[in-house]
């Protein structure tokens, strides 16, 4: 579950602790009665919407990365939208429950606070009432491991898709090594795809993404991957332009200066011998017709004087 609750803590907390994490955050010390105390369930290690799911060691990872991130609404890191703070997080384990693998439940739960100001008034008694409920967190991972191969999703090595059963085993994605938390955020019911984890792909350069592009399994790309692949070819485009027209300056540049060497050769000799030079070729034999001519210096003899020339040195 990358989408939560806020929910009520079971257990009485010690309040006198709990204001000193707020106190940590806040510019002057605030008292109990200027913040709201509330409890929210981040994430767990089940199988979500997306066919993802966070492997328990990662919800461990996030426990420390989410202490001290904001609440915001609706995935709007705006300061207007920024309304509570996480003082705490931990890793505990729902009793009874389990994962739709089998698997034992675990959920990443965290204590948040508000402060108790007329804006905020709203959103606390939505809050109370229940009619606020339902949270998305934002964060980083390393990776995407495929449930049926173990190889990382996208990559040459995984042709298989997210949903699909594969000899009647569902193919999903686990979220391992968490690298950020950025934000929890409070969202509609029922939350939309873009309120979930952002994931990181920062790793994927467009190298690897061309391997696998280039393999002969199947190749899945995200929503982002397939954007920058999009921007990566326009761009490519767009830099085959500027090579072309700066190769076509060169070609004209060469022309010319083998014109002024002298050389003359037929029209269609000419092009046919310049089109076969790449930009780096063109370029060296550019430089070598640049370069001035010097003049060839005799180097005499320093003696002044001119000896006779005779044949004393055969005399026998």
């Amino acid at each position: 579950m990358k989408n939560g609750q806020v929910i009520k803590s079971a257990d009485s907390v010690d309040l006198k602790e709990e204001m000193v994490l707020v106190n940590r955050y806040s510019r002057r010390e605030l008292s109990a009665d200027e913040v709201y105390l509330f409890s929210v369930a981040l994430c767990d290690n089940d199988i979500d919407r997306d066919y993802e799911s966070f492997t328990v060691e990662s919800l461990f990872a996030l426990e420390k990365l989410f202490v001290g991130k904001t609440g915001i609404i609706d995935h709007d890191p705006t300061a207007k939208n920024q309304k509570a703070r996480i003082i705490s997080c931990k890793v505990e384990s729902v009793d009874g429950m389990c994962t739709s693998r089998g698997d034992q439940l675990f959920r990443l739960t965290a204590r948040a606070y508000i402060r108790r100001t007329e804006g905020n008034a709203e959103l606390i008694e939505a809050i109370e009432a229940g009619i606020v409920k339902e949270v998305s967190v934002g964060c980083s991972v390393g990776h995407t491991v495929c449930s049926i191969c173990r190889n990382e999703m996208h990559s040459p090595l995984c042709s298989h898709q997210k949903g699909r059963e594969y000899d009647g085993e569902l193919c999903y994605g686990e979220l391992t090594e968490p690298r950020d938390a950025y934000e929890f955020s409070f969202v509609a019911v029922p939350a939309q795809r873009a309120a979930g984890v952002i994931k990181g792909y920062k790793e994927k350069d467009m190298n690897e993404i061309c391997k696998a592009l280039t393999g002969e399994n199947e190749v899945t790309l995200t929503k982002s991957e397939a954007a920058s692949l999009k921007e990566y070819i326009e761009r490519l485009e767009s830099d085959s332009e500027y090579a072309k027209a700066y190769r076509e300056e060169l070609v004209q540049n060469l022309k010319t200066a083998l014109r002024n060497k002298g050389v003359q050769l037929d029209f269609a000799v000419e092009n046919g011998i310049l089109s076969k030079l790449s930009i780096d070729e063109a370029k060296s034999l550019l430089k070598a017709l640049s370069h001035k001519e010097q003049k060839v210096k005799v180097q005499l003899s320093g003696n002044d004087a001119d000896e006779p020339v005779g044949n004393t040195e055969f005399r026998i």
